[in-house]
């Protein structure tokens, strides 16, 4: 990476290791002052997390950190409370940056620094896509303390918004670090570091450490202390993982039967597509079950709406691409299906990291046709576990096979008609600037139907 070159010589590769802390009882132990002690009281987090325990004390010496922990960790925390701090002792405006791969979980990082700093004034604005450019900018002009980007959006601005730059900023904070160089935003990573000073703290946290997490650390950090709850791959020991084998045909019939097994628990089903995600939730919705979609195709709003409905249980069955498989804190799954299985073998990890979450247990459910036994051979390898068989008796799954074959039928003839209605509005979903206005010319004589999720 071109910015902060000469940083990287003296930081070399390896990270000082922190030395373990004792478990700490509180907060306080930790050098939280008191104002942030009763914010964490009030959220409920009473003791703090391994990675917390870790990372905080060192953050508040001023250090670099690199942060090495799995998903449901509280990595949040653990960069959120030191930047809190800090802002209480020398308080300014555009005072911390927090890059994230993804927008929801940038929305949720938002939702913690509020609540932490909620006692002491603290504001915030997210700048993620999807989301109208202007309101953004205004939000930008009355100078927030925290920024939280998805990082496309954030050159954009730093591009093109009149008066707005990060010249002043005293921390920088990378979350799911991995995650963000493989979404390919390396060039936007480089230009945001050239425009930032290099007198700052800065934070990487990241689930893996990747050759690309190797490099960006060289450029980005100084002499960086590194701070690793697990450094293999690991999944929780809370979690119960199995898997079930089964021919592709009857991977419908297998879902509504898993589903109806364990009726009661709330579910989060991942699919490989946007569109095998949108077709299985209404094939769901067709046999009464309340399923709720969150893919890349939806709109901004849409996928909050559906997060929001799963959050507050409205809904129990959340279908997802691996867009949300990261970062996303839902309290409540009890199940993780993994109905597609994922190509990519740490991609298994952050998917069922969605349940057994913060100490509590949780299941996991691989569905594995005869397509994907090598990639299953693989996820089984990464873990260091073979994994037990899921209980099911066979035969009621067959007599479950013809409503489940009227019920994709349906499903068939939704999927077209939604992709009719959408050729005909010219691009609903399309959540660009430039589509708001022609869609705006569009509906200038009809009125519209529109179908709510």
């Amino acid at each position: 990476m071109a910015a902060g070159g000469e940083t990287g010589k003296a930081a070399g590769l390896e990270a000082e290791e922190v030395p373990v802390v004792e478990e700490a009882r509180s907060f306080k132990d930790l050098g939280v002052t008191d104002v942030l002690c009763e914010a964490c009281d009030q959220l409920g987090w009473k003791i703090p997390t391994k990675i917390q325990v870790e990372a905080i004390p060192v953050a508040l010496q001023g250090r670099d950190i690199i942060g090495l922990a799995e998903t449901g960790s509280g990595k949040t925390g653990a960069f959120a409370l030191p930047i809190l701090q800090a802002l209480l002792d020398a308080p300014q405006r555009l005072f911390a940056l927090v890059l994230t791969p993804t927008r929801e979980l940038a929305f949720q990082i938002s939702e913690q620094f509020e609540a932490l700093g909620s006692s002491i004034g603290v504001h915030s604005a997210v700048i993620v896509g999807g989301i109208d450019s202007m309101s953004q900018s205004l939000a930008l002009a009355k100078k927030p303390h925290i920024i939280i980007a998805t990082p496309g959006r954030l050159v954009d601005h730093l591009e093109n918004t009149k008066g707005f730059n990060l010249r002043a900023l005293k921390f920088l904070v990378m979350d799911e670090a991995d995650r963000i160089l493989n979404m390919d935003f390396e060039t936007e990573v480089d230009k945001i570091l050239k425009v930032i000073p290099r007198d700052r703290k800065t934070f990487l946290f990241s689930a893996t450490m990747t050759k690309q997490v190797q490099k960006l650390q060289r450029a980005a950090l100084k002499n960086p202390v590194k701070c690793a709850v697990s450094s293999k791959y690991q999944t929780v020991e809370k979690l119960q993982q199995y898997y079930i084998f089964i021919p592709s045909k009857f991977k419908d019939s297998y879902l509504v039967y898993i589903l109806n097994e364990l009726a009661g628990n709330s579910f989060m089903v991942f699919c490989s597509t946007c569109n095998n995600t949108q077709r299985t939730a209404l094939l769901l919705r067709n046999l009464g079950f309340t399923a709720i979609p969150l893919h890349g195709q939806m709109s901004q709003n849409k996928r909050l709406g559906s997060l929001n409905k799963f959050k507050a249980k409205a809904r129990s069955i959340l279908l997802a691409t691996d867009v949300a498989s990261r970062g996303l804190d839902i309290p409540h799954v009890d199940v993780v299906i993994n109905f597609d299985i994922p190509t990519h073998s740490k991609d298994y990890i952050h998917r069922v990291g969605r349940t057994a979450r913060a100490g509590r247990s949780g299941k996991s459910i691989t569905f594995v046709t005869q397509y994907d036994v090598e990639l299953f051979q693989r996820i089984e390898h990464l873990i260091g576990k073979k994994l037990p068989a899921f209980p099911m008796q066979e035969e009621e799954v067959m007599m479950l096979q013809e409503r489940v074959a009227e019920a994709q039928r349906f499903a068939r003839m939704e999927l077209r008609e939604q992709g009719e209605k959408k050729r005909s509005r010219n691009g609903d979903d399309d959540d660009t600037e430039e589509a708001l206005g022609v869609r705006k010319k569009v509906a200038g004589g009809k009125k519209k139907k529109r179908k709510a999720f």
